[in-house]
């Protein structure tokens, strides 16, 4: 129950009431979770953009840039619309079964109101930041080829040296939140990662396109 005079917790500084906000909606969970699947999306996403780009002899990194970064912005607005909207509902519905049990309304300055809706907007943020950042990371190989520090053939070895890298870095994070063995599931995400480019490689062949080393 929100017992706590307003008045007073404005008194607080802002850390202090995050950190509560965080406690009372569980927000480091559901931040994980976020951030760890939507990582996974743009880094497994841009590294089908690279392989379809190099199979189609691509050879301009504007072309690869530009791609990204609209795969980029796009997956930002999508992840932050969208977990908006959907953790939203779900507070929504807690503060309502909340107020049910209570039997009465909560007050629009209620710890718990706060708290949901602080919950809601850094879930939003990082639903949008994680997959944006893994996307340009992958992409990063090709900024240098457009600086002319890199070959088009180096960039692409670079970008999925570097794709499965985020991913290997996702399975050791996993397994250090879970604490269970960082070595498997490192090479469980190496494998996702492999296979994913295994795929996007066949289906790039069955297009018409054509390896390039």
């Amino acid at each position: 129950m929100d017992d706590e005079d307003p008045s007073n917790r404005r008194k607080t500084s802002r850390i202090q009431r995050w950190r509560k906000y965080v406690e009372i909606s569980d927000l480091g969970a559901i931040a994980r979770r976020y951030f760890v699947m939507n990582a996974f999306d743009g880094a497994l996403t841009m590294l089908g953009v690279v392989i379809g780009a190099a199979m189609a002899h691509a050879d301009s990194p504007a072309v690869i840039i530009a791609a990204g970064i609209s795969g980029s912005f796009a997956m930002g607005i999508s992840g932050f619309s969208g977990a908006y909207m959907a953790e939203n509902a779900e507070r929504t519905k807690e503060l309502k079964e909340m107020e049910r049990a209570l039997l009465k309304p909560l007050h629009e300055d209620s710890v718990q109101k706060e708290a949901a809706e602080f919950a809601t907007r850094v879930t939003a943020l990082v639903d949008a930041v994680s997959p944006a950042i893994a996307a340009l990371a992958v992409i990063f190989p090709y900024f240098l080829v457009q600086m002319g520090m890199m070959s088009m053939s180096a960039a692409f070895i670079a970008a999925v040296a570097i794709t499965l890298a985020i991913l290997a870095l996702l399975g050791v994070y996993l397994a250090r939140v879970t604490q269970e063995n960082m070595l498997w599931h490192g090479l469980k995400m190496l494998a996702v990662g492999l296979v994913t480019a295994i795929l996007c490689v066949l289906v790039s062949v069955a297009l018409g396109g054509e390896v390039v080393v």
